[in-house]
């Protein structure tokens, strides 16, 4: 309804401000794993930020990089030596990983300026027995880990059970949440359907079965969702899908529903988490070849179908390509959801132009307000992602996440929102960037080269085979002419009612998977003025299959799936050229013409001024 929002809505349901870090426990912690260290005639322990599945998201019983370090960021590593302790974070996490920690305990290193590996081969003394979780590392990062421990003159130490474990009193519970069937009108196809495509590329492989060790690989093969990490529907397991027969779904049969273990039940079988290891080491004991995920598949997988006389292969897991690659049902879905949650974004951008010129707000507000929107649809399974919102400073942190002590007001200036929600039909991600005043010339000569950017990539037409690498300097381009540039990717992929953040789709300098049709990727360019502002525009884009007459290749373009007006007050019309005018102005003309229908009142006053022609 209009106005739905008061001046404060009431605290999110999906989201907490608070800090949990306690730097003051460092010292202590620390102390107490180097004794336990020593005990085991270890000279240093690694402790990444990572689970048993490498996922993005680790459960609060999994969090033993932050138990130890304080730090909470998504990404880390903690080596402790017997006089000396690392913090090894990429250029996100710098301010953070400062401040979270106990400096005079555990040092932050830019992972850019010395990765984990070379700051191992650096720091390890010689004859060093350095230990690690090899439920916690891939292949490949053992493989390096190895490498600099050998360039040290030291020894690689497999540890299980993990020493933290013992020292963690008040560790959390596992999580139990349910695991249920996603329903196969918004999947799309059968999860029969799938695994006889699996077991097809399985064969074409010529391996004898494969791991499916990623919990998003899990849910989409087997048309199940769950809830046991924060903002992505993930049931946390296992599966081994053979080239013949079977698969065995690896899960606590407590969390299953009758009408998830029925589904699942009718195409293999169900087993206890603790069966994993012996149904591997059977493998092993037929002389398998057994194909492991190289990005998820935990190092310790490896070992016990290699020590039981198997062959463990690490590779591409086949399902990630399959699940990049959308059907009619999960695109319908997605375009579903981003309808509905376009008209949330109208109701909360218009609530934001009406309160944020009062004075007041704070961005935690804005936070509890978006959601609220969201959770007014009736149909907000979780947000996508923590909401990032940025005032002024923080605007210029792509990754902020405000918490009560950073909390800022929302004054003059600029004001950054990426959010997005979890939709059984579809998951959306969507920033804007608004302007609370009058903005300056910078600020918009600046917005507009992003928005340039954008509409450079919404407009694109490509060859079948072009790669996300290959696009993403067309999203940079009017800010190198600038001298400016953003140090992230343009754009990521999404799943469907999945994680916020899928592979192996990007575009970015890194991104080398060509893109295919049915993929979503996010389209998402920024500038950030350290300690000033930051700029950010987002929606989320499908490759699809372009005709294009007298043409001879195969071409691709982009839809554009996401429905929210663009901020007039920070665009300089005359940094547009005629053909970025035109695209504006249609793009506009379809947000009116979508999102119109679904608002009210003075919310759909607002949004007809937003829409209307530059």
């Amino acid at each position: 309804m209009t106005a739905s929002i008061p001046a404060k809505a009431s605290a999110p349901h999906f989201q907490s401000f608070s800090e949990p870090s306690d730097p003051s426990q460092v010292a202590p912690r620390v102390a107490a794993l180097r004794a336990a260290l020593a005990r085991q005639g270890l000279g240093g322990f690694v402790v990444p930020r990572a689970d048993e599945h490498q996922g993005e998201y680790v459960p609060a019983h999994m969090a033993r990089l932050a138990w130890l370090s304080g730090f909470t960021g998504s990404a880390g590593n903690v080596v402790v030596l017997a006089d000396k302790a690392a913090l090894i974070v990429d250029g996100r996490y710098t301010i953070q990983s400062a401040e979270q920690t106990d400096t005079a305990v555990i040092t932050p290193v830019r992972m850019e300026e010395t990765p984990l590996d070379k700051w191992v081969a650096a720091n390890l003394p010689a004859g060093g027995r350095l230990g690690y979780d090899p439920w916690l590392h891939t292949v490949d990062g053992v493989a390096k880990l190895e490498k600099a421990v050998a360039a040290a003159g030291g020894e690689l130490v497999a540890v299980t059970p993990n020493p933290i474990d013992a020292l963690w009193s008040d560790r959390p519970a596992p999580p139990s949440a349910p695991v249920k069937a996603h329903p196969a009108a918004y999947a799309g196809e059968s999860a029969a359907s799938k695994l006889a495509r699996i077991q097809e590329a399985l064969g074409k492989d010529k391996v004898d079965a494969l791991v499916l060790s990623d919990p998003h690989a899990l849910a989409w093969t087997f048309n199940i969702r769950g809830g046991d990490v924060e903002h992505t529907p993930l049931p946390l397991g296992y599966a081994i899908v053979p080239r013949e027969g079977r698969p065995t779904v690896f899960l606590s049969p407590e969390k299953i529903t009758n009408e998830a273990g029925d589904a699942i039940g009718a195409l293999g079988e169900i087993a206890p988490p603790q069966a994993l290891e012996e149904q591997l080491k059977a493998l092993g004991a037929g002389k398998a070849k057994v194909r492991l995920d190289a990005a998820t598949a935990a190092a310790a997988l490896a070992t016990l179908i290699r020590k039981a006389g198997g062959t463990p292969e690490a590779g591409a897991d086949p399902v990630a390509l399959m699940k990049a690659r959308k059907n009619e049902a999960e695109l319908d879905g997605a375009r579903a959801a981003h309808l509905r949650d376009g008209a949330a974004m109208a109701r909360f951008l218009f609530w934001l132009a009406r309160e944020a010129p009062k004075g007041g707000l704070t961005e935690i507000d804005a936070v509890a307000a978006l959601e609220a929107e969201r959770r007014g649809t009736g149909l907000l399974k979780d947000v996508s992602f923590t909401t990032i919102a940025g005032a002024g400073p923080n605007a210029a942190l792509p990754h902020y996440r405000v918490t009560d002590s950073s909390n800022r007001a929302i004054e003059p200036g600029i004001f950054l929102v990426d959010s997005g929600g979890q939709y059984e039909d579809g998951t959306t991600d969507i920033t804007r960037t608004m302007a609370v005043g009058e903005p300056s010339p910078e600020m918009r000569d600046r917005y507009t080269r992003v928005l340039k950017g954008h509409v450079a990539i919404s407009r694109a037409v490509f060859v079948k085979g072009t790669s996300g690498a290959q696009l993403d300097a067309l999203a940079r381009l009017p800010l190198w002419q600038a001298g400016l540039d953003f140090d992230h990717g343009t754009g990521h992929g999404v799943g469907s009612y999945l994680s916020v953040h899928e592979g192996p789709q990007r575009l970015s300098k890194l991104g080398t998977t060509p893109l295919e049709p049915g993929m979503i990727l996010s389209n998402e360019p920024g500038y950030y003025k350290e300690g000033a502002y930051g700029i950010r525009i987002e929606n989320l884009i499908v490759v699809e299959e372009r005709s294009i007459p007298g043409g001879d290749r195969t071409i691709y373009g982009f839809e554009t799936i996401t429905w929210c007006p663009y901020e007039r007050a920070l665009i300089e019309p005359a940094l547009l050229d005629a053909g970025e005018r035109a695209w504006i102005d249609a793009y506009h003309g379809e947000v009116w013409a979508r999102i119109g229908p679904l608002v009210e009142g003075e919310t759909k006053t607002w949004l007809e001024q937003a829409c209307r022609p530059l």
